[in-house]
């Protein structure tokens, strides 16, 4: 019988970081390092609070108050054009009435001034009609000037205030955006040291968060994220170092006083 072949075996794929000389110790330092480093732009962003929301709020109203200005500048000319007809017509109605009133001068028989009469008559009521339709008009346009005119006055008070909000985001920004672009590189150049299965759970914790701390010290027995107490033993093991250990209150992962006090002693180098 033939021998079977064996199946060459393909090698098996290597994935970033996922070396197994990597020790938890060294794991724990990334994360607590990548933490205060993400924390340092979560302090930029807090500073600048609100602001940018606001200048997005006012621009938006801006542009809605100058989109229905334009509006009711449209209906205000459409209204005008109106009149103007009205008023052509009216003077189309009045010419009939000097013909038909010149024609009756020179009718024959009384059939055919009852007919011009009424003619004139007709004339008449349209040139009434118009009239009436100029008022409406007139009035109409009269309400759309004074809502302009608010308008106006309102997008004058928003356009001061996005001046004011601009004004005071771009002092902010010439403060903070250079600072702001260099953690943002240090944090995308850390994020390289970190395994992906432990950075994926570190955005998660951090987007769960309210104050964005996923990796946290313990605080005199306690967790320093929700300050629940830490049992004695828990306490042992994170000191250990074997494996890493999280709140069991609130998810964070938890790192002893001698991760912590290396790597705040590079926090110099963080913040320059």
């Amino acid at each position: 019988m033939a021998k079977k072949l064996k199946k060459e075996e393909e090698p098996k794929p290597v994935f970033r970081n996922e070396d197994a000389d990597i020790t938890v110790e060294n794991r724990l330092k990334a994360l607590y390092k990548l933490q205060k480093i993400e924390s340092e732009i979560d302090k930029i962003r807090i500073i600048r609070g609100e602001l940018p929301l606001q200048v997005e709020d006012l621009e938006d109203t801006i542009a809605g108050l100058t989109t229905r200005i334009s509006k009711l500048d449209e209906q205000e000319k459409e209204l005008e054009a109106e009149v103007s007809g009205y008023k052509n017509d009216i003077i189309d109605h009045q010419e009939n009435i000097k013909k038909y009133e010149t024609q009756q001068g020179k009718v024959k028989n009384n059939r055919e001034f009852e007919s011009l009469a009424k003619e004139i008559e007709f004339q008449q009521l349209e040139i009434q009609l118009c009239e009436k339709r100029i008022r409406e008009a007139n009035r109409n346009i009269e309400a759309l000037k004074e809502s302009v005119a608010k308008y106006n006055h309102e997008l004058e008070e928003k356009q001061k205030d996005l001046e004011v909000k601009k004004s005071e985001l771009d002092d902010i920004l010439k403060d903070t955006s250079e600072k702001e672009a260099i953690l943002t590189q240090k944090a995308e150049e850390e994020e390289k040291h970190v395994e992906d299965r432990y950075l994926t759970a570190f955005k998660r914790i951090r987007k769960n968060a309210k104050n964005g701390l996923a990796v946290v010290t313990v605080d005199r027995g306690s967790c320093g994220g929700c300050f629940n107490r830490i049992a004695h033993q828990r306490q042992m093991e994170i000191q250990m170092h074997k494996k890493i250990i999280v709140c069991e209150y609130c998810g964070r992962i938890l790192v002893d006083d001698t991760i912590s006090e290396e790597i705040n002693n590079q926090a110099t180098d963080i913040q320059q």
